[in-house]
């Protein structure tokens, strides 16, 4: 490969990294070009998991031998049988080298390291491969992971000037982790409460239009649970807001707790003293038997006044759903007669026959109500 084709296939390669839109599309981008701009018949990027100890791969493509999968859900190795990686680490950096790539063989000869021969000879011999370069990826100055890319047997071996442009591209697969990594973080920051690390609104609203999409394509039952914490405003004045934060927190890590025993279910703050728990795809009964637990827990936190608490499902006789606003309607309906009453346990709307008090007051045009009731429906549930 020429200079200007080589050029070629780096700009590829960090445009394709660039234009990933998770994590997962990245690793497979930077294999994917990897493989072509080194002319692979295969290419696998692994993450060095420290605490571990163990190399993991995140993705192969190309021609995959028997038991490879494109995502592998355990495809790892102890880090000690790839002993160059420690040494680059140790040997080769603390003595101002850079993270070179290298060559090996399957018959066992290291490229530039007479009879070195480790893991990855008998790797290449089992799968069929004649060669491979390997190129260390650094990553905030420490070793991150490695990039893998490999030929059959019979193909040509690969060269040192091979050696060192998979250390270019190892180099330009770092720096799209690296902005992976930022925008995932960014990601996850937009939709996360800072204080109590649940998920917030906006990750609400995003969840909740898809699962009544999916409510109204295939039934699949859809259930708020929202939660006010009681007292905030006595703890906050009488023993200081950094005490109220820590009630938010420890209630929230409640919700997390009691929300894990429904498969899939998004704990979240929505803001203040509020709190919500969404389940797709639960049974109405387990939705309401979670939040009886965090009724339950609540009061055991020792701050504040436990919660009040409303549950509206589409498992429950409450009318068609057929948009978020309704649903979140119903759920702070019953959660404002569960504090209007004072009560330790869940409303659930609907289950108090045809004439369901909590269904008729979250149905009621907004404004028609003259006792306050319609101040639970504020502006967050506006069309």
């Amino acid at each position: 490969m020429g200079e200007d084709s080589r050029l070629t296939a780096v700009v590829a390669l960090a445009q394709s990294m660039a234009a990933a839109q998770n994590a997962r599309e990245a690793w497979k981008a930077a294999a994917t070009g990897a493989r072509r701009a080194l002319g692979g018949s295969f290419a696998a990027l692994s993450v060095w998991e420290r605490e571990l100890g163990r190399l993991r791969v995140l993705v192969n493509v190309g021609e995959l031998a028997e038991g490879e999968e494109e995502f592998p859900e355990d495809e790892s190795y102890p880090v000690h049988q790839f002993a160059e990686i420690t040494e680059f680490l140790h040997e080769r950096w603390a003595g101002g080298g850079e993270p070179d790539a290298w060559v090996e063989t399957a018959e066992g000869t290291a490229a530039g390291r007479q009879g070195y021969c480790h893991q990855r000879v008998a790797a290449l011999r089992r799968r069929g491969r004649g060669c491979c370069v390997v190129a260390p990826i650094v990553l905030h100055g420490r070793a991150w992971g490695e990039l893998y890319v490999a030929r059959p047997v019979g193909a040509p071996v690969f060269r040192r000037s091979d050696a060192d442009f998979a250390t270019v591209l190892a180099a330009v697969v770092a720096a799209g982790i690296a902005q992976t990594e930022r925008l995932e973080e960014a990601r996850r920051l937009a939709f996360t409460d800072a204080l109590t690390g649940l998920a917030n609104r906006r990750a609400v609203d995003a969840r909740l239009d898809e699962a009544i999409e999916r409510h109204r394509r295939d039934g699949t039952v859809v259930s708020l649970v929202v939660c006010d914490v009681n007292g905030l405003k006595r703890v906050n004045d009488t023993l200081g807001h950094a005490v109220g934060d820590r009630l938010l927190e420890r209630f929230g890590t409640v919700l997390s707790l009691c929300g894990a025993t429904l498969p899939g279910a998004l704990a979240a703050r929505l803001g203040g003293d509020e709190f919500c728990l969404l389940a797709v795809g639960p049974p109405a009964d387990e939705v309401v038997k979670a939040a009886d637990q965090v009724c339950r827990r609540a009061v055991e936190l020792g701050l504040g006044d436990g919660v009040a608490c409303g549950v509206a499902s589409t498992g429950d006789p409450i009318g068609p759903v057929h948009s978020a606003r309704r649903l979140f309607r119903l759920a702070d309906a019953a959660q404002y007669r569960a504090k209007a009453q004072r009560l330790d346990h869940p409303v659930v709307a609907g289950r108090e026959g045809p004439d369901d008090p909590v269904v008729r007051l979250a149905d009621e045009p907004v404004g028609e109500a003259g006792d306050g009731e319609r101040r639970r429906f504020r502006g967050r549930h506006a069309p």
